[in-house]
């Protein structure tokens, strides 16, 4: 339960709600988390390491000899162990490995959660995780902006918002996670028209949760303006409309007295005038 000063910006009852409604039909709209579950694991498979202990949050791993395996979600099928990913009910350093797929961004109090899993991770752990960066939907948050400017002469958050890889590589660093990398790539689908996105959001257990949202019905003429700005201002050739999902990966490490270092300030033995120095007089 959240705490008087706590910021909170996704109604979580909501969030449950809309993954147990889409949850009998996932399969038919689980393309997204299958492809960031791909790229997890290719991700997963250049690491040389066995984890014995892993949990998945999101997705299926692979078996693997010897690994003990828990699995939360996604809502295609009953979990293993169904938690709050705000509450991690695991003692600390307990696990050897933990992957997140589209299990994050949701989560009001996102610090807290990394923190969670950090110090759930025993030393030389890994975290893998993957969540919706703050492009994703851009044309569809920029659509129903001006249809609702135009119709209702005001706007409420449509589309939930979303962090960047900024933000992200702070929090990682925040979080106590050692040699922590944050990256980003884009997935551009296309659909009939807007009305199919919207149709394939509520298929994936992805439509808004945001605490300001409006509660009532949005009027029909609201939604047709929509589809027309969307149409008009993002439309192929094909008439089909783009959809821009942008994913932000992270990967970080428990700190263990293993890991590479950084040098403490002034131990350099070359000075930083004469590197450059060098490597001015090697390029002439």
């Amino acid at each position: 339960m959240a705490s008087p000063g706590d910021i909170i910006v996704f109604d979580r009852r909501s969030v449950a709600r809309h993954r147990a409604r889409a949850a009998k039909g996932f399969a038919t709209h689980a393309f997204l988390h299958e492809e960031i579950a791909t790229r997890l694991l290719e991700r997963l498979g250049d690491v040389n390491r066995v984890f014995p202990r892993a949990l998945a949050l999101g997705l299926d791993l692979p078996a693997r000899p010897g690994a003990e395996l828990t699995i939360s979600g996604p809502p295609a099928r009953a979990p293993q162990l169904l938690f709050d990913e705000e509450a991690l009910p695991f003692a600390p350093q307990s696990l050897d490995l933990i992957v997140s797929n589209l299990a994050l961004h949701w989560v009001n109090d996102l610090p807290g959660a990394l923190l969670q899993i950090r110090q759930t991770l025993r030393p030389d752990g890994l975290f893998l995780g993957a969540l919706l960066g703050g492009e994703t939907l851009k044309e569809l948050r920029q659509a129903f902006l001006e249809a609702e400017a135009r119709v209702e002469g005001g706007a409420s958050p449509r589309v939930s918002p979303f962090a960047d890889v900024r933000t992200l590589g702070g929090l990682m660093q925040r979080a106590g996670f050692a040699l922590p990398l944050v990256d980003a790539d884009t997935i551009t689908v296309t659909y009939a028209d807007a009305f199919a996105l919207m149709r394939e959001l509520r298929g994936m257990g992805e439509t808004n949760a945001h605490v300001g949202r409006r509660k009532s019905f949005t009027r029909r003429q609201t939604l047709i303006a929509m589809a027309e700005i969307y149409r008009d201002r993002f439309g192929g050739a094909d008439g089909r409309i783009p959809a821009t999902f942008q994913v932000i990966y992270l990967t970080g490490w428990a700190p263990h007295d293993s890991q590479p270092k950084p040098l403490k300030p002034g131990s350099a033995q070359v000075s930083l005038v004469e590197a450059l120095g060098r490597k001015n007089k090697s390029r002439s």
